[in-house]
């Protein structure tokens, strides 16, 4: 599987969207259609349904937004809502967010120990630097099914499927 290519694996780019990002952006405000700069930072773009910024594929149900987990945690795809529009300028959030820094990780996590614990649960790991393994463990991060679920229970953004991962390719 590491040696093929995605045309090999017949594998295409399904949706792709920027976070961390500023966009000029129309959104009511007192009631008023007004422009707006609007910065996410540790946040991406999550509009509703029939919103005219996404794509044809999509208008049904809202705006795809990918939720990347840990090396060793599950990943989600959310859907953007009319009450995420509404309250948070069609924000939610982009991952779990860090529970400690790079380089806490790096002093306090085991390379081997992080290797070890994703091989017990069938995760297949190619890695350029083993100080990345570190950076990235599961450990190092908030649980991401909770941040998911407080945006779904928010319902600034709804859950639509969650992903387990198999393989895991860092560079």
């Amino acid at each position: 599987m590491f040696s093929s290519t995605p045309d090999d694996l017949d594998m295409h780019v399904v949706y792709d969207v920027s976070h961390n990002i500023a966009k000029v952006e129309q959104h009511v405000v007192d009631d008023q259609l007004r422009t707006l700069l609007v910065h996410r930072k540790g946040a991406t773009r999550a509009f509703p349904p029939h919103h005219p910024l996404i794509p044809v594929d999509y208008q049904f149900t809202g705006q795809p937004v990918l939720i990347g987990g840990t090396m060793g945690t599950c990943s989600y795809v959310l859907a953007g809502t009319q009450k995420g529009m509404d309250e948070t300028f069609g924000s939610t959030c982009h991952g779990a967010g860090r529970a400690q820094s790079r380089a806490k990780s790096r002093r306090q996590l085991s390379y081997t120990d992080v290797l070890d614990n994703l091989n017990k649960k069938g995760i297949s790991i190619r890695v350029a630097s083993p100080k990345l393994v570190m950076e990235e463990a599961p450990e190092s991060y908030k649980d991401v099914t909770e941040v998911v679920n407080t945006c779904h229970d928010a319902g600034i953004s709804k859950k639509v499927v969650k992903l387990r991962p198999v393989a895991v390719v860092k560079g």
